[in-house]
């Protein structure tokens, strides 16, 4: 690879993490439409690393191209997310049932139970930290399971919905429920109690479904009042001006 093309794909991945930090932390709002010579303006480069940047937010649903309009935020639609989450319910109850019916030792959880089951004082306090750990905990109990279509699957559900799961992970209390319902699952499925481990898991998807949900809502008003402040603040300098 030459050194200009080097280059390129530097800046794209250093364009395409800070444009996804901004759609993370609502700078960038669901629907808000903008142009590759605007972001390209704004970062000081051209607009080749933009736009394989963009291309590559495309692929992970956050952004959506409008031909001939620039791009586009992809708008909140938590219908969408209510369905993915339905989805993904489904498919970890059902890797719990085939994961329990297993003749064999359940060795493939081992590296779940050294994480998850542990005393409180070694438990994880770092959100981004247990948000990566616990897309993992899901990822693997369904990959445990041994149907390769069904973690295909689920791992672009769990891509989809990573831009509001991790918010789950940014109150205190919830990284605690998070270590002591996982650790709960996990024993059901050792102990190869099926409807007891399905149970478990369900009402933790719920509760997270529900929590990111509220967070959601929160975040959104707090950056559209954010939003419509900074609007009369230009407007008043530019008429004072």
């Amino acid at each position: 690879m030459s050194r200009a093309a080097r280059k390129t794909e530097n800046l794209a991945e250093r364009i395409y993490l800070q444009l996804k930090q901004d759609i993370f932390d609502f700078r960038l709002m669901p629907g808000d439409r903008f142009s590759e010579n605007e972001i390209a303006e704004r970062m000081g480069v051209s607009r080749t690393p933009v736009r394989e940047a963009l291309f590559r937010l495309q692929r992970e649903f956050y952004v959506d191209v409008l031909y001939r309009s620039g791009w586009q935020v992809k708008p909140f639609d938590f219908k969408y997310f209510e369905e993915l989450y339905d989805v993904r319910t489904i498919l970890e109850c059902a890797a719990v049932r085939k994961l329990c019916e297993q003749d064999s030792e359940l060795s493939n959880l081992d590296e779940l139970v050294s994480l998850w089951c542990v005393p409180v004082e070694e438990r994880l306090e770092h959100g981004p930290t247990v948000s990566g750990m616990d897309e993992h905990f899901h990822e693997q109990l369904v990959e445990a399971a041994g149907n390769k279509e069904m973690a295909r699957i689920h791992q672009d559900l769990t891509e989809r919905l990573r831009i509001i799961r991790r918010l789950d992970f940014t109150k205190p209390p919830r990284l605690e429920a998070t270590y002591n319902e996982h650790q709960a699952v996990l024993e059901a499925i050792l102990h190869r109690r099926v409807e007891q481990a399905q149970i478990l898991l369900r009402a933790h998807i719920e509760e997270s479904r529900n929590e990111v949900r509220k967070i959601t809502v929160h975040m959104l008003h707090e950056a559209s009042a954010r939003s419509q402040l900074q609007a009369v603040d230009n407007t008043t300098g530019t008429s004072g001006g």
